[in-house]
């Protein structure tokens, strides 16, 4: 077998997981505006819990975050079996599961970039704005949304990209299934078991330009943003 081209399975791999980090980036964002918008603006008791909770992944090792997401995903627990009565389909070794582990995983690297850009909004604006009569959420959509935009922008492109890297939680939550859960993480991992390494090569250095041009792009896009504003 010719292992220098990628096969189909290797190809479904790359499709399921640009599908998966685009699913995660969508809901990750959802999610992490109001919550980061809140921590930003709250001065609760339970921000710090809060923030610590969010925060979790950034320490916990995958493989652990993934364990106790796979009891939960169990359809003996609520979670689990919640999930098997309104799909029919279990939580465990499916793209639903794998879905929200990555989302919970990925958590971090939306929460805080939205919520330090959010913190960076200068308060004048806003307190003018509701001096006027606005509405909290028409403060948030005209004042702080146009002012955090970088922060959406970095947010959005860290979650996808953290997403497409994703290994431990997905292999603890959704097993090695192709076309259902295998991710190009993943393919790596199976052809260095196989001592495949000219595949696992070319997946990995596939990857890594990925990522690199990635990041580069936002940087460039965020040194042309900060360069304008300061001649200006």
């Amino acid at each position: 077998m010719d292992t220098n081209w990628l096969t189909m399975t290797d190809l479904s791999s790359v499709v399921v997981t640009l599908k998966l980090a685009a699913s995660a980036t969508v809901v990750l964002m959802v999610i992490s505006i109001p919550l980061a918008w809140w921590l930003a603006v709250t001065h609760s008791r339970i921000k710090p819990f809060v923030e610590a909770l969010t925060a979790l992944p950034l320490v916990l090792p995958p493989t652990v975050f993934g364990f106790y997401l796979l009891i939960l995903f169990n359809p003996q627990f609520p979670i689990g079996a919640f999930w098997l009565r309104m799909s029919g389909d279990t939580l465990a070794f499916s793209f639903s599961g794998i879905l929200v582990a990555t989302v919970l995983h990925s958590l971090p690297f939306v929460v805080q970039p939205l919520q330090n850009s959010f913190e960076n909004v200068g308060k004048g604006e806003i307190e003018a704005a509701a001096v006027l009569g606005a509405h909290p959420l028409d403060i948030f959509a005209s004042v702080t949304a146009p002012l955090a935009k970088r922060g959406f922008l970095t947010a959005a492109v860290l979650g996808f990209a953290h997403s497409v890297g994703e290994f431990g939680v997905i292999l603890m939550v959704g097993g090695n299934i192709p076309e259902r859960t295998r991710v190009i993480s993943i393919d790596i991992y199976t052809s260095v078991e196989t001592l495949d390494y000219a595949r696992a090569h070319l997946l990995s250095l596939g990857t890594l330009i990925f990522a690199f041009v990635t990041l580069l792009t936002l940087y460039l896009i965020n040194f042309g943003r900060s360069g304008r504003n300061r001649a200006f």
